[in-house]
Parts: C-alpha cells; structure tokens; sequence
C-alpha cells in the first residue's frame, strides 16, 4: 500500500484539488482514499489507477453535496483556493500538462459535478473517453456529451487555451511596479478593455462583493487599495510565487500574507484577475 500512495497520491491529489477547488478538501480525500484502500479486495486493484480515481471522484461528488449549501450561503464572490507548487509539482506539471490554469478552476464552478468529473479527467488527466466512462459508470456517448456540455457552460472552444498561458515574470514585475508607483497609463496599458476583477473576501475581510468589469474601474479600484496599504504600513510588500503551476502575486504586511492575486492573461492583457483575500483560503500559502 505505501508504494500505491508513493505513486499515486500526487495524481490523485491534483484530481481532488480541480475538483473541490479546495487544498484542504483535496488531502482530506487523498487521505481517506487511503485508508479506505485497505479495505478493498486486492482482485480489485488489478488496475490501481482506475480504481483510486474512481474512489476520489465518488468522494468528491459526495462533498459537492455539503459545499454546494455552503456555497450558496456564502458571502459575496467565491473563488478557489489557491495552490503552492514546488518546484517538482510545476515540472511535472509541464510534462503531464496535469493542472488547469486557475482561470479554468474559476469556470468550473458553472458545471454540474459529472460535468466538471468528465472536463477535468479529460482535460487535465488526459483520460481516453472508454476510461472516463468506466470511472462514471456512464457511455463513452454520454460522457463526449458532457464534455461538449462543459465547454459550452464555460464559454471555451477546443482551440482555446485550456491549460495556464506562461507570463514573463519581468511583464508581471512591471505590473506591480504599475501598482505600486500608481502609474494609471502603464496600469490600463496592461488591463484588456473587457477585464473583470473578482475579490473573495468571505465575509471575514474588505473585497468587492461582485465583479468588477471594464478596464477603467478596474485600474480604479486597484490602484485606492494598494496605494492606501503601501501608505499604511512602511513595510509592505508585493512577491511573485509559484501558485497553481502559474506566477502569481503575493501582497503581505507586518501582520503576513493578506492577499493572493491571480491572472489570466491572453496577448500580453489581463483578461481576468483574481484577488483571494479570505484568511481561511490563505493557510496553505502562508504555511
């Protein structure tokens, strides 16, 4: 058993992480996954992979049931938890092409839980459609069909960027550097007209409670928090980190981490920026 969880346990940490949006969700589920194996006849592991998958996404389908209410009750806009890659997850990200941009992670939360089961075997895991209809106990027709179902859900073609676009951490540097001179020019230079800013505070700390549309009031609210943070506190920083095998940006004060920020950034414009600022989605970035 220590050698199925030595191979599988990354695998099947990054299909309950795309399918809850949530680290601490994800291990629980690796963890339980686990421990339930022991259980298992071994004539049934003649395939260990099919069968550890299928056991994650059952459980995660179970968890849909209690997050969904959660979610409905929660306050404002709700963003997934951002993900802390070491440098072995993102290389071995790059060769398995194995993690949705975190843009992809935002828009499946419009699908149903087989739909996003079947996109993110498919898309992430590269599964063939026979073994994805094998894991969801439904027709290799049936799953093609939620596929198609999930893109159009989500708004994206076969020929769109499924997967996170690279950015050029000196283009992202300049982007900091926008918001930390306050430079509006060089601010709304970067931002594409259409940009859409969406903060998750929780309930627990300031964020807009909805989404944020339109390059001007975009560069607008950025520029009033950021400025008066920087002025509040002499010691405040803006870092690049590696998060969900992407570079993303880190703002923290005397007090730690406060905000994680995300990008979906298409021909050098920000399409989409994601500012996770509720504290309980911030513990696996500061630990």
């Amino acid at each position: 058993m220590h050698e199925l969880y030595m191979q599988y346990k990354g695998l099947l940490f990054k299909l309950a992480y795309q399918l809850t949006g949530s680290v601490s969700d994800a291990e629980d589920v690796v963890q339980d996954v686990f421990l339930k194996i022991y259980e298992v006849p071994q004539e049934k592991l003649a395939e260990p992979k099919a069968y550890l998958c299928k056991m994650v996404t059952n459980r995660c389908r179970d968890l849909y049931k209690s997050a969904r209410k959660k979610r409905e009750q929660y306050f404002g806009e709700w963003l997934p938890e951002p993900y802390v890659s070491t440098d072995n997850d993102t290389m071995e990200s790059v060769i398995r092409d194995d993690l949705l941009s975190y843009a992809m992670l935002v828009l499946l939360e419009r699908l149903t839980p087989t739909e996003r089961i079947v996109f993110v075997l498919r898309e992430a895991l590269g599964f063939e459609y026979q073994e994805i209809a094998k894991l969801t106990e439904k027709s290799e027709v049936n799953c093609r069909k939620l596929y198609s179902r999930a893109s159009a859900k989500m708004g994206i073609d076969a020929e769109e960027m499924i997967h996170a676009e690279p950015v050029n951490q000196e283009w992202v540097t300049g982007f900091l550097e926008a918001l930390k001179q306050g430079d509006m020019n060089q601010l709304l230079s970067m931002l594409d007209q259409n940009v859409v800013f969406i903060s998750d505070g929780g309930g627990k700390v300031s964020a807009a409670v909805a989404p944020i549309e339109k390059r001007e009031p975009v560069a607008n609210f950025l520029l009033g928090p950021i400025r008066q943070a920087a002025t509040a506190s002499g010691d405040f920083l803006i870092e690049l980190a590696q998060l969900n095998g992407q570079t993303g940006i880190i703002l923290r004060s005397s007090d730690g981490i406060h905000t994680v920020g995300m990008l979906h950034v298409e021909d050098n414009k920000i399409q989409n920026l994601y500012f996770i600022r509720n504290p309980d989605k911030l513990k696996h970035v500061m630990s």
